[in-house]
């Protein structure tokens, strides 16, 4: 299973082209990313673990979650456009699997920005941190990251990234239209800013509303 990831994780890089630009705040998605509900506005935050403009990111982001309007959901997916960054999507796969995401997600983006504690590019590592911090046992946690289930949602998650056009992170996806980012928006608080206007346009375009 590890070797036909990396294989796709290949043939995604391969395949990536170049789609930010400074000059504008945000593009239309390279594909239509399809979204969980129709009636909702969606926004996903694409993101590294290892990436310092994310663990920057997520104070802000975790107060705008928090004022989102009702018709708008929030979701999370581990970018992971190289082979290196597959351990981190892994965590937080594993982490979702075992129900421990919303404990342990901060604590792990400062374990390593902060208490540089785990490399997030080392599958061993990870786990280590995962028992020692969930109180899990390790075969379980070990089996969780390698699990069929966390494979299956790192290849969706790596299909989300190139059909987004992404090449960085964090990228926010509005509504499987359109991205946004701090090299577009210029900033951590602009781009939610950013953000806020392209929820506007996405519920417009659906109410049929200008």
């Amino acid at each position: 299973m590890k070797t036909l990831l990396t294989a796709f994780l290949m043939l995604l890089i391969s395949g990536a082209a170049c789609a930010e630009s400074g000059s504008f705040q945000f593009q239309p998605t390279r594909q239509a990313i399809p979204t969980d509900d129709a009636a909702k506005v969606e926004v996903t935050e694409l993101f590294w673990y290892g990436c310092p403009h994310c663990h920057d990111l997520e104070p802000y982001i975790s107060v705008w979650v928090k004022k989102l309007p009702q018709d708008v959901v929030f979701k999370r997916v581990p970018a992971v456009p190289r082979p290196d960054w597959v351990p981190g999507g892994r965590a937080y796969y594993t982490m979702e699997a075992l129900g421990v995401l919303e404990k342990l997600h901060t604590p792990f983006f400062e374990a390593i920005h902060k208490q540089r504690a785990v490399n997030p590019s080392d599958d061993k590592a990870i786990i280590d941190w995962i028992t020692k911090n969930s109180g899990l046992d390790k075969q379980k946690v070990a089996d969780a990251y390698n699990s069929f289930s966390v494979n299956t949602k790192l290849q969706r998650a790596m299909q989300t990234f190139s059909a987004s056009g992404a090449t960085g992170v964090p990228t926010l996806i509005v509504d499987g239209k359109y991205i946004t980012s701090i090299s577009m928006s210029g900033g951590l608080e602009q781009t939610l800013q950013v953000a806020d206007q392209l929820i506007v346009k996405a519920r417009a375009e659906k109410t049929g509303k200008k």
